[in-house]
């Protein structure tokens, strides 16, 4: 009878700390290990440091910003040539490439730039030139001229990006710059496709001759859809302006 007693006291001692045991760990607060959390945002990353690109350092040269385009960077082209043109009157070497009249209505350009880490220098840019069939000119600039008629005005232009566009003889021994342009104005003094024959070899010869990187309009590199492009609208230009296409010269 005894042994009994003892053995339910004991039961029941064990089924009270049971209890008790369950009741404690089912109140006490969870750990979080295991639980899932809402993930923290992660820290931002270190913006990518992104070295200059040759489109952006020819925008800061033309004063314009990096959303130009179309009629902006016609404008911005339009704006260098007008610096070229309106150089120191110190500048002025001799007649060779004035311009007939300062009214165009179109302009097609061609930049050779250098390439990343270098730049073009002053005496390779006139050797350069004169190996390309260049006249050293009117306002400091080289031209390509028509044969025979140089009173005619340039076929195209070559000037220096950096403001007011002219290669200055006295210090172009120290002269460098990133990049220089090549301008058509239309109407030019002969067809603007045949313009557009003598720039663009001359334009691929100087690249050569200087390591430099040929780049359209729009600053990118000239590919052979943009050359035919360009040509095929030389030859619209011709045709609506009702201009008698002859056989190419020989430049």
């Amino acid at each position: 009878m005894t042994d009994t007693w003892l053995l339910r006291i004991g039961i029941l001692v064990v089924g009270v700390l049971l209890f008790a045991a369950i009741w404690y760990f089912g109140t006490r607060p969870r750990s979080p290990q295991g639980r899932r959390v809402p993930a923290k945002d992660a820290p931002a990353s270190r913006e990518e440091r992104m070295e200059p690109t040759l489109g952006a350092q020819l925008e800061r040269e033309l004063g314009e910003g990096a959303d130009a385009a179309g009629e902006d960077t016609v404008q911005a082209e339009m704006e260098l040539l007008d610096g070229a043109v309106g150089g120191t009157a110190g500048a002025t070497v001799s007649q060779y490439g004035r311009r007939v009249s300062d009214e165009f209505d179109r302009i097609v350009t061609l930049y050779i730039a250098a390439r990343a880490g270098n730049v073009l220098r002053g005496p390779d840019i006139v050797v350069a030139a004169e190996k390309a069939g260049l006249t050293f000119g009117h306002l400091s600039v080289f031209h390509r001229l028509v044969s025979g008629h140089p009173e005619r005005g340039p076929v195209f232009s070559v000037a220096n990006i950096r403001k007011p566009g002219s290669f200055e003889m006295d210090g172009i021994q120290s002269m460098e710059t990133p990049a220089i342009a090549f301008f058509l104005t239309l109407p030019a003094p002969v067809p603007a496709l045949e313009a557009w024959d003598a720039m663009l070899p001359t334009a691929e010869r100087m690249a050569d001759l200087l390591d430099g990187v040929l780049l359209d309009e729009q600053r990118n590199a000239l590919g052979r859809q943009r050359i035919a492009h360009l040509r095929e609208e030389m030859r619209t230009y011709d045709r609506e302006h009702e201009v008698q296409i002859t056989r190419s010269p020989s430049w």
